[in-house]
């Protein structure tokens, strides 16, 4: 959208004024007496404060009306959005998706705070330790309402139309190939432009982050300078038929009334903000002689557990990229994990799974679940002349990979009618090739 403007890095210590508003931002100091222009002074806190300094997210706002004001939260209704993971019993197969349908605007009309439908995950906001994952299909724009998830942070994933995100920080542009992540505590709305689909992946109890780069150095994969957050932007908007923030706490949604817009900041400076990333920008690191490296090169972003090494929830891509191994099987290998691999689909044809798998579907290949190449991928793959060629060209796949054990929910496995019971039999075909007169050739 023309006339946005964003912040380049990742974490940085930012400042933002609404031009409108000049001198906005108190110098020298945090809470004045009185702030200029007459604004509250308002603290957002993502971590504890005696957390090292590395770790201490905070921003302060600056703005026309505090968000205490408003009257008190009631029940509301939560749809397809649960943390129930004891809805069914537990299913340990391997699971795909169709593409989950979006609903028609002449049906019903589906914003998307109504459209949120969760389809796995495990632990629990309230000890603030796990992981969900969900689906969102919307066909219309929030209006005179905002979400706040006070659980654990969102990276939201679109696959088909392009978000606008306004927040309490200002407004964001997102469009399929790119990704964004509001945190917790964060105010903001969605308008869309036609039907729009996408994939959440909710963490609890952690801030997402770069990735270690180890020996690679000091550059590579998801470069800071290409992360953008907004700039501010406020609007003084009185709502005399009320306007609605919807509070996700607990697991459950709650909603009250205010006669404001909670987008009324004037001026804020913090390091704990909403961001946004464009996949392309992702720089790839591969295989150059030969065997298949690990996924965990494509990591763009991960959420860091206690045990070293080991991820409440990574998030990684399959981009486009040259493939040269010599003397390799090329796709993905045959795996069981001891980490849940959630997958998506924004564009293209996956590597591993070209018919079946399908943009705005999804597979889920549960801890220690075996999966891999269909027999198609195989067998072609395997007597393939190997020589460089570009890999995933014009596609984009996605994981959501997981420590936990994470559960389907009653909707994931019934209630959306997208679930693929075929699904195993892209492996039916798979034959023994075992030959026991096999010998190694003489050099």
């Amino acid at each position: 959208m023309a006339g946005l403007k964003y912040m380049s890095g990742f974490g940085n210590e930012f400042s933002s004024e609404d031009p409108r508003c000049p001198g906005a931002l108190p110098e020298g100091q945090n809470s004045p007496q009185v702030c200029p222009y007459g604004l509250y002074a308002e603290q957002l806190s993502g971590s504890a404060f005696t957390c090292p300094r590395p770790a201490n997210k905070r921003s302060w706002l600056y703005r026309i009306l505090p968000s205490v004001k408003h009257k008190p939260f009631i029940a509301a209704p939560c749809g397809d959005l649960t943390e129930n993971w004891n809805e069914v019993e537990p299913d340990p197969n391997q699971l795909r998706w169709l593409p989950f349908s979006i609903p028609t605007p002449t049906k019903k009309k589906v914003d998307f705070a109504t459209g949120l439908h969760t389809i796995c995950g495990a632990g629990d906001a309230k000890s603030r330790n796990g992981i969900g994952v969900h689906i969102f299909t919307c066909n219309a724009s929030m209006v005179d309402m905002c979400f706040n998830n006070s659980d654990g942070d969102f990276l939201i994933v679109p696959q088909q139309g392009e978000i606008l995100i306004t927040t309490e920080f200002g407004k964001m542009l997102v469009e399929p190939n790119e990704i964004c992540v509001i945190q917790q505590g964060m105010r903001f709305s969605v308008d869309v432009f036609g039907a729009t689909r996408g994939y959440i992946l909710e963490v609890y109890g952690a801030h997402f982050e770069l990735p270690d780069l180890g020996p690679i150095g000091g550059n590579g994969l998801a470069n800071p300078r290409d992360f953008q957050c907004p700039v501010a932007w406020y609007e003084d908007r009185h709502v005399a038929a009320g306007y609605t923030i919807i509070n996700k706490y607990q697991g459950k949604l709650f909603a009250c009334q205010q006669d404001f817009s909670p987008f009324n900041v004037v001026a804020w400076h913090g390091n704990y903000t909403p961001y946004k990333y464009n996949l392309t920008n992702f720089m790839v690191i591969n295989c150059v002689a030969f065997d298949h490296a690990d996924p965990s090169i494509f990591t763009v972003l991960t959420a860091k557990s206690t045990r070293p090494g080991v991820a409440i929830a990574d998030f990684v891509i399959f981009p486009p990229r040259w493939g040269v191994a010599d003397r390799t099987f090329r796709p993905p290998y045959y795996h069981r994990n001891c980490m849940s691999e959630f997958m998506g689909l924004i564009k293209g044809h996956y590597e591993a799974k070209e018919e079946g798998f399908q943009p705005g579907g999804a597979s889920l290949h549960s801890i220690m679940t075996p999966h891999g190449p269909d027999v198609d991928c195989f067998e072609k793959n395997s007597r393939a002349e190997l020589k460089p060629e570009r890999v995933a060209e014009g596609t984009m796949a996605f994981m959501f990979e997981s420590s936990f054990s994470m559960a389907v929910t009653k909707w994931g496995l019934q209630t959306c009618q997208t679930l693929d019971k075929n699904y195993y039999q892209c492996w039916e075909d798979l034959c023994s090739h075992f030959d026991p007169s096999w010998r190694p050739s003489k050099q």
